[in-house]
């Protein structure tokens, strides 16, 4: 888009007009404090955020009026107070670095959003589920606690991870409808995977109280660990790296889940040794858990690409 509005063709125009002529010009000539503003404004009526650098009186009402307003350090003071960023460096890079770096730090959010929604949600519905035919509690208070300690301390470093190139191309806002559909596809699949739990506890290993808790910490605690590999990226899990921390403790997390039952502080937490055989199907589980959460993944952001798609931009 190529186009020149001076400040004599501005003055010309309504605002109707102007919101018009502001698609079809980029460079804006020889304008007063008032046009300027007026251009900002037409600007964000069209639906863009508007940035604006100035450092003197004048730019004062372009700055409040802008999404973002900029200015330097050395600046005049009244442009410095309507600023809502002040560079200390000559340098626009560093609003290019900070761009990135805040779509980095929301999409590392989404990651332990969606992670702990569908995670949580799964487990309650488990819970309930439990209760309704279990003589006993399926987890004991304390053993909740733990878990939801140890599953915390997994994800502390997700904050260093890396995201996903395209995570990064536009900016992205709180999307309440993607998180709850995201649950709700993603939750189900984790209390399938408990409720398959339940049944090898009580028909296959022939679990009493003790046995029945401690299986099902481990396979909840493992499940709901490992599975950030697969929901930190919308792509392939195994060509998405994640942090190397991130990585060290969520495994590092599972091993100490897996192996606390047979430690001294596993006791007094209530846990029993598990049979050996109970590691064998928790490691295939887990495999198979991890396998159709990446298919579910999948399929969910086809439908949630088609279904955005077709929403026409006049309708969006």
């Amino acid at each position: 888009m190529l186009g020149v509005l001076t400040g004599k063709d501005i003055a010309t125009l309504d605002d109707a007009a102007l919101r018009v002529m502001v698609e079809k010009n980029n460079l804006f000539c020889r304008v007063n404090p008032a046009q300027k503003e007026r251009v900002i404004l037409a600007l964000k009526a069209r639906g863009h955020v508007v940035g604006y650098l100035g450092d003197g009186i004048n730019d004062a009402p372009s700055l409040h009026a802008a999404d973002v307003g900029l200015s330097v350090d050395t600046a005049v003071d009244v442009a410095k107070e309507a600023a809502d960023m002040i560079l200390l460096d000559h340098d626009l890079h560093v609003l290019h670095d900070g761009v990135l770096e805040g779509r980095r730090t929301f999409g590392n959010i989404m990651k332990y959003i969606m992670m702990g929604t569908s995670s949580n949600f799964g487990n309650m519905f488990s819970m309930a589920g439990a209760a309704l035919f279990l003589p006993f509690l399926p987890m004991l208070p304390t053993q909740i606690l733990l878990n939801n300690v140890l599953y915390d301390i997994s994800e502390v470093p997700i904050p260093l991870d890396q995201v996903d190139p395209e995570e990064l191309e536009k900016p992205r806002v709180m999307d309440m409808d993607f998180i709850r559909n995201f649950m709700l596809v993603i939750g189900p699949i984790s209390s399938a995977f408990d409720f398959l739990t339940f049944y090898v506890m009580l028909n296959i290993l022939h679990a009493d109280e003790k046995l029945f808790q401690t299986g099902w910490f481990v396979e909840s605690l493992c499940t709901q660990v490992l599975v950030i590999f697969v929901i930190r990226t919308r792509g392939n899990p195994f060509k998405s790296r994640p942090h190397p921390v991130l990585m060290a403790t969520s495994l590092g997390v599972a091993l100490l889940g897996a192996g606390l039952p047979f430690t001294p502080l596993g006791s007094y937490f209530g846990f029993v040794q598990p049979p050996a055989e109970f590691y064998v199907i928790l490691a295939g589980m887990a495999l198979a858990y991890l396998l159709i959460v990446e298919l579910a993944k999948k399929g969910f952001y086809r439908w949630y690409r088609g279904s955005h798609s077709a929403i026409s931009p006049k309708a969006a």
